[in-house]
């Protein structure tokens, strides 16, 4: 084979070159420096969301999960911090959002457990009443706390229900005809869309940290990655970038 020859081996993702090892380790090494950019990029960028502020709570929101009524100090669970995943199921589904339900598929006790050594608390939350929930969640065999927000501004303040008859709706800190141009379908309203949003608590007093949406919430990938969203971190030394 000459040096302009190139073999390669197709996949289902298309043709993947074959190259000698002594390439390969080339490529990698340089690749290595890129990874190693991302980490501290990352490391940066989870110090500065720990560094935006957060907001008081002040509506007293009401749930209801498998115990009955919930207040959201209730869905903490003692903790001091709770991230809740906006599961998607409108009131008049017979199922939740096949996408949420697949992430929500790798929602193991280990991850739960582990969150709950750093202090914090997962939990979902719907709009569907919560007999819809947790027969669904029946089905499916899960066992992580859902709550339903039926009835309650919980979904819309939070940006996950976008519903114009209420309100001025955003979404992803976005606006309709932003979104529209972007194309997003919002014809059909109330629509309900994906997010993953993070509470701190000092007693009784709640306060919002941090929400994303969309693509952004596919950062949740494990229990570091979870904890890396929310205010407090790790707690490791090396998130320390401001003294």
């Amino acid at each position: 084979m000459t040096g302009s020859e190139q073999a390669t081996v197709d996949t289902v993702a298309g043709p993947r070159r074959v190259v000698s090892a002594e390439e390969w380790l080339e490529a990698r090494r340089a690749l290595l420096v890129r990874e190693k950019e991302l980490t501290r990029a990352r490391d940066a960028l989870n110090a500065e969301r720990r560094r935006i502020g957060m907001v008081r709570v002040e509506k007293d929101y009401v749930f209801e999960g498998a115990n009955g009524r919930a207040s959201l100090v209730d869905l903490f669970e003692g903790r001091g911090q709770l991230v809740v995943q906006h599961f998607m199921f409108d009131p008049s589904w017979t199922d939740g959002c096949q996408s949420c339900s697949w992430a929500a598929d790798e929602i193991s006790a280990g991850r739960l457990r582990h969150l709950h050594d750093w202090d914090t608390t997962f939990a979902a939350v719907s709009r569907a009443p919560f007999p819809s929930i947790d027969g669904y969640r029946t089905r499916r065999g899960w066992t992580f706390p859902w709550y339903s927000s039926h009835g309650s501004d919980f979904n819309y303040d939070l940006g996950v229900t976008f519903d114009e008859g209420r309100d001025a709706a955003v979404y992803n800190y976005t606006t309709r005809d932003e979104l529209e141009r972007a194309g997003a379908d919002l014809s059909n309203q109330p629509v309900e869309l994906p997010g993953l949003s993070c509470f701190l608590r000092d007693g009784d007093t709640v306060y919002h940290t941090y929400s994303t949406y969309a693509r952004g919430t596919e950062m949740v990938g494990g229990s570091h990655y979870i904890v890396d969203l929310t205010t407090l971190g790790r707690r490791h030394a090396f998130e320390q970038r401001d003294g």
